[in-house]
């Protein structure tokens, strides 16, 4: 009988838990407020800031960012027994309640810091129905946060005047700073002032701020908060502060962050801070001198090849420059790359056994299929080693090598390699992918030239740095309360997992084309060789776009990868528009800024690679009749081993007037002699050009054998196969013939439609106006071999 009254009392304490968990429901804690997006450095740095969506400047403070300073003076000032009561001080209440009813001392309300963020959640008229519900409210908010929770809510709450906001958003506009990088005065000075935010204005009333912040610290320090000789320090400091605008560093990548990370308060961004002010001074200065070229864009990528960090994001020279597009980002809009992916196609083309950096390619005119590059200053050179045709960005031997390796396992790696344009368009491209052809922004590119950097190994680039770890206080104080996590509450920082590489090209090819990049001289050095030490080795690359529409220039050591863009975002090209002369001064002015007297380490040739000794003549094995050799790099079990064969014994009469074949050599009266290989293509050019070089004789006249073979019957190089030509009648268009024939071919006989129109030289062009319709064009050489091609013609009135 005596444990019934227990029994009624642990009831009843029931039915009150139960009743206030069913209060708690029916009415939640108000939801998180609205903060202003914000995005840091990668050392936590306010690089840029937004309007919150209620057009106020409310940026989240950090647990971290609340100093003992700051913390100290509020809770004094604010809330004494702050650490003790459980939202509501019934002692202040009942003092409160005395003072205002018998109208001793001031006038007060008795508002916990609890209560006070309770009304900034929720602000209503005040009454005394609603200070009932603002002390509910902040029982109930001490239920679901912990206190350094609920004092980080109320700084980030209190009205500083007008639209700003909290703490954090006071310091950045009126001293410059974050919270935790104030000195004791100016934390003190924003610390009194939410009490008095329309009296105390920043900037206007300095003189009022001034005394009434001089008057809390002899009151702190006369409590004994802070050291004496502090308080007498931050007594003689002056206060003359006014309001600055908000952040701005990297507006591009800031907007984009904002978008990738849409309910996130706080993005840590991977962007070293002065690296981002430094390029974007740079690149906002050089194209100020270029605007009278009618250049008036540029977009800049720094990267850290070992972490695939992006360090600097500059999208345009001026985000502000609306009459030139400067809020479009340079950065991920898709290009002509021109030449830029040349060095990629060569390390290809060296890992599949294709060539080596000595191996000679053809550099004359060529019909590749009905495609036929030039040059970028016209003129060919009849044959370039492989490192030569990169080093001076020759097109033609590029298209040669591309046609070798094959266009789709081009443009596959290029989609391993994350290129969005080449992988949708993919079916689309053809050899001119490799002079510009395909679409690619500057992401994408400087990624692959951090991918030769990296020895050949691909990973996505960083823009979000990687969530950093919790102080022991921060664990500890968000550790408390698990109703609620702070990060949903307040906003969380974005990070990137950290992936595994995709090997696209092999360690050895990587370093080849790296070797043959760094061996250009750079625009810098003739005006300051004496200091050329401590400037950073670079391995770069330049491209232009088909009509000088855009410039690049792409480099790289062993630390930062950079990339430049320069041009404009109308698409108008410029005659001055090149990335030799206009993009590569800008790169070697970021590299001198940023990595200036660094350690140069660089590349050592990998285990993979070896040396062997090559023709002079053909980069090739040496063959029987090679004398002059070099040393050339090589890939082991994968380059190819084809014996050099660049000169061919042949028979030759004792004047050396004609060759004879094995059908028509005499008994006696000849001699053996060498005479150069040469590709009919080459020998064509030689001959076009008057280049000298030993021609072969003509064959044996009086030889009564016909040699066929079609793989040495001529080429034709004009018209081209399968074409639809549309000649203007007015204007008496004609057709050209053209071919390659066989260094012993002398003469060459043109059929039409199986009729006969003339005989020329092997090399000479021709000229004729056909009629309209389906033509067959026939050339046949003085050997008897005969080539056809079949082609449209269509005459406009």
């Amino acid at each position: 009988m005596k444990r019934r009254p227990i029994y009624r009392i642990l009831a009843g304490f029931g039915l009150l838990l139960l009743l206030l968990l069913g209060l708690d429901r029916a009415f939640p804690v108000p939801p998180a407020p609205l903060y202003s997006p914000i995005v840091l450095a990668q050392d936590g740095s306010v690089l840029h800031a937004y309007l919150n969506p209620t057009q106020k400047w409310r940026m989240k403070t950090e647990l971290r960012e609340i100093t003992p300073v700051l913390r100290a003076a509020i809770i004094e000032k604010e809330d004494r027994w702050f650490r003790w009561h459980l939202g509501v001080n019934p002692l202040a209440l009942v003092q409160a309640a005395g003072r205002n009813l018998f109208g001793t001392g001031h006038t007060t309300g008795a508002s916990t810091i609890t209560m006070q963020v309770a009304r900034l959640l929720e602000p209503k008229e005040r009454t005394f129905p609603n200070k009932l519900l603002e002390m509910a409210r902040a029982v109930q908010l001490e239920a679901h946060y912990s206190k350094d929770e609920i004092l980080q809510l109320y700084l980030n709450l209190v009205p500083y005047g007008g639209n700003v906001e909290g703490v954090k958003s006071a310091a950045l506009l009126y001293f410059q700073q974050t919270p935790d990088y104030l000195s004791l005065a100016q934390t003190v000075t924003l610390a009194i002032i939410p009490n008095r935010p329309r009296g105390l204005v920043l900037g206007k009333n300095n003189a009022a701020v001034l005394r009434e912040r001089n008057r809390w610290l002899r009151r702190f320090g006369a409590a004994g908060l802070f050291p004496k000789q502090d308080v007498e320090d931050a007594l003689l400091e002056p206060l003359d502060v006014q309001r600055h605008a908000a952040p701005t560093l990297a507006p591009h990548l800031a907007r984009r962050l904002v978008r990738q990370f849409p309910r996130q308060a706080i993005i840590r961004s991977s962007l070293q801070r002065a690296k981002q002010s430094k390029a974007e001074d740079l690149t906002r200065n050089y194209v100020r001198r270029l605007r009278e070229l009618g250049i008036t864009q540029a977009a800049v990528l720094v990267i850290n090849n070992r972490t695939r960090q992006v360090e600097a994001y500059v999208g345009s020279a001026d985000f502000r420059d609306f009459a030139s597009q400067g809020q479009n980002d340079g950065v991920v809009a898709v290009r002509s790359p021109g030449s830029t992916l040349k060095p990629f196609l060569y390390a290809l083309a060296m890992d599949r056994g294709l060539v080596t950096p000595k191996q000679l390619l053809p550099d004359v005119p060529t019909n590749f299929q009905g495609y036929r590059p030039e040059n970028f200053d016209k003129h060919c050179n009849g044959e370039v080693t492989l490192e030569r045709a990169l080093a001076y960005s020759l097109n033609i031997p590029a298209v040669r090598v591309l046609n070798q390796l094959g266009v789709p396992a081009f443009t596959d790696k290029l989609r391993q390699a994350g290129f969005r344009s080449v992988t949708r368009n993919r079916a689309q491209l053809g050899l001119s992918s490799i002079l510009g052809g395909c679409g690619a922004s500057l992401e994408e590119l400087t990624n692959l030239y951090v991918t030769l950097a990296a020895e050949g190994n691909y990973r996505e680039l960083a823009l979000v740095a990687s969530p950093q770890p919790l102080s022991e206080k921060e664990r500890g104080s968000s550790s408390k309360k698990s109703h609620a996590s702070p990060l949903s509450f307040f906003g969380g920082e974005g990070g990137v997992p950290r992936q595994a590489g995709t090997q696209l090209i092999s360690p050895a090819a990587a370093f080849l084309t790296t070797d043959i990049l760094a061996q250009l001289t750079r625009p810098d050095l003739p005006l300051g060789a004496a200091s050329s030490m401590r400037l950073p080795k670079v391995a770069w690359k330049t491209g232009t776009s088909y009509g000088r529409r855009d410039a690049w220039s792409i480099g790289y050591n062993r630390e930062y990868t950079i990339g430049v863009w320069l041009g404009n975002f109308s698409g108008q090209g410029s005659p001055a528009l090149t990335g030799a002369d206009v993009a590569t001064p800008l790169l070697f002015d970021l590299f001198n800024a940023l990595a200036y007297n660094s350690p140069n380490d660089w590349y050592a040739p990998p285990a993979a690679l070896d040396f062997r000794l090559v023709c002079a003549e053909s980069g090739l094995v040496p063959g029987e009749n090679c004398p002059n050799q070099l040393i050339d790099y090589f890939l082991p079990n994968v380059s190819n081993g084809q014996r050099c064969q660049h000169q061919r014994e042949v028979l030759v009469s004792e004047d050396g007037s004609f060759t004879y074949c094995r059908a028509c050599a005499p008994a006696a009266g000849y001699r053996r002699a060498l005479y150069p290989n040469l590709l009919p293509e080459v020998a064509a050019y030689k001959e076009a050009q008057g280049i000298p070089y030993r021609r072969l004789p003509p064959h044996n006249p009086q030889c009564q054998q016909v040699r066929g073979g079609r793989e040495l019957a001529p080429t034709i190089t004009s018209p081209t196969a399968n074409t639809e030509y549309v000649l203007n009648h007015h204007e008496q268009q004609q057709l050209l013939l053209s071919c390659a024939t066989d260094g012993e071919v002398r003469q060459v006989h043109w059929y039409v439609n199986d009729q006969f129109l003339r005989t020329a030289k092997a090399t000479e062009r021709v000229f004729f106006r056909p009629q309209p319709g389906p033509l067959k064009i026939s050339c046949a050489d003085d050997h008897g071999r005969n080539t056809d091609v079949l082609v449209t013609v269509t005459e406009l009135e």
